[in-house]
């Protein structure tokens, strides 16, 4: 790996400098972002670096505003950068703007941003997916070779699924978590988004490692990621989560079938493997993370920094009125659920209920890759879904994460790679799940079916080049 970044834009990436290829990605941005919303600030100085990369709203940066999305940090500035922007920024990269995200990475469609929704760029009616839908767009709509994004529940992998493009989610404590606005600490992490699988194994080779900023970020050596990219799947042992997939049809499910034969194809072994808990993911899931979320979110009160009500004249009334001002109905709708399941007479039945249940989860999850290098399952259930389709339905918006949501609960790393389009023209994605800290060997498996299947390829027209 070189000491700067050097990354494909596209297959046939022109001679440009520096300069030119920064000054490229701003005008790209300055043209579409009218349309897609991915952006909520765009550094228009951005020095010059060898890879432009945009970073969702919610990971701390010195130069750009971090609102998370929220009214409630509007004009928030961070005094220093997050560890993983550090490490970019060492290695020659340009943080060229700060991305949409539903407000403190709360949601999978990205409609739930106070700086209002992000357009899917395969279709502007539709949704990115989300939290991380702003980071996603932006790759997808070719504004920017590569973003970070964040991960609690497939914040990352879901929204890289319905736009079409690598969505990664490392192992827990693989990328610091220092300078991440915190929403669920035992589930988030840093993850990456990029067209291609090579470019986002050089970049989890650059924000990798232990930081002493972050007490849960692994002493675990750093890899070379991106060193089995051509070694293939033959001999490889790939698992079907069976009780996944139960109720899976479809064009979902063909796609899947098509992928499964892909691996095939190149010499893998493919058989149904077993997690039985793996349907409570979702129900552990809203548990924990609402749980967590409602104490990490204290901290937001009007009094250290933020938003503050100019209306209130007690201490009681700036903590009220400062958050239900800043924080809109999702989050309120969080950390009201969180709070009643930590409360007393309801612990037991709902929380500690929801750790048991997760550590099993664990345990089934070490013991199908005792069998198995590889679990694979579709990504998300279903592909992007027009605006609107679901906000008055929570729990159908929450179903999106069936797929994603057990990876974060176990600490394992997942990635999300494109496998094709629905007969809307809507991309569709395949996920591989690996154990802990077996990153190279995930981005072996993937980069085989993209070179496979060359999905990558395929880039959306967007809304201002059809007119």
């Amino acid at each position: 790996m070189s000491d700067v970044l050097e990354l494909p834009w596209t297959e046939a990436r022109e001679e440009v400098s520096p300069r030119e290829y920064v000054d490229a990605c701003l005008r790209a941005i300055g043209t579409h972002n009218r349309s897609l919303n991915a952006f909520l600030s765009v550094n228009d100085v951005a020095p010059e670096g060898s890879l432009p990369i945009a970073v969702k709203d919610n990971i701390v940066t010195t130069d750009l505003p971090t609102t998370c999305a929220s009214a409630i940090l509007r004009n928030f500035r961070s005094p220093f950068d997050a560890t993983a922007i550090a490490r970019l920024r060492a290695r020659g990269a340009s943080i060229v703007g700060k991305t949409n995200l539903d407000e403190f990475a709360m949601g999978s469609s990205t409609e739930h941003s106070a700086f209002g929704p992000t357009r899917n760029p395969w279709d502007p009616t539709r949704v990115p997916g989300g939290s991380s839908g702003g980071s996603t767009a932006a790759v997808a709509a070719r504004l920017v070779p590569a973003a970070l994004g964040s991960e609690t529940g497939g914040s990352v992998r879901q929204p890289a699924a319905l736009c079409g493009i690598v969505g990664l989610k490392p192992t827990y404590g693989r990328i610091s978590r220092n300078g991440l606005v915190a929403f669920a600490s035992s589930l988030d992490q840093i993850g990456i988004a990029t067209k291609t699988v090579r470019d986002c194994a050089e970049i989890l080779g650059i924000i990798a490692g232990h930081d002493p900023y972050d007490s849960t970020s692994s002493t675990e050596p750093v890899d070379d990621y991106a060193a089995d990219l051509a070694s293939g799947v033959k001999g490889l042992r790939f698992g079907i989560v069976r009780e996944a997939l139960a109720q899976l049809t479809g064009e979902v499910r063909a796609n899947f079938d098509a992928a499964v034969a892909v691996l095939r194809g190149g010499g893998a072994i493919v058989e149904e493997a077993s997690v039985p808990s793996i349907g409570s993911a979702v129900a552990i899931y809203y548990i924990v993370a609402n749980a967590e979320a409602s104490a990490n979110l204290s901290r937001f009160d009007g009094i250290r920094y933020g938003y503050r009500s100019e209306r209130a004249r007690t201490l009681d009334a700036v903590y009220a009125e400062s958050r239900g001002d800043g924080f809109g109905p999702e989050v309120k709708r969080r950390i009201m659920l969180g709070t009643f399941a930590l409360s007393s007479g309801y612990y037991d039945a709902y929380y500690s209920r929801a750790q048991r249940v997760r550590a099993k989860l664990r345990h089934e999850f070490a013991e199908a890759f005792r069998a198995f290098d590889f679990l694979i399952t579709p990504t998300t259930p279903e592909s992007a879904f027009p605006i609107g389709a679901k906000t008055d339905d929570p729990l159908s918006m929450y179903l999106n994460d069936i797929f994603t949501a057990p990876a974060n609960l176990v600490g394992i790393p997942a990635i999300a790679v494109p496998s094709g389009f629905d007969r809307a023209g809507l991309p569709l994605s395949l996920q591989f799940m690996a154990t802990h800290f077996a990153e190279r060997a995930l981005f072996r498996a993937a980069a085989f079916y993209e070179r496979e299947t060359h999905y990558w390829r395929r880039a959306p027209m967007l809304q201002s080049e059809r007119a």
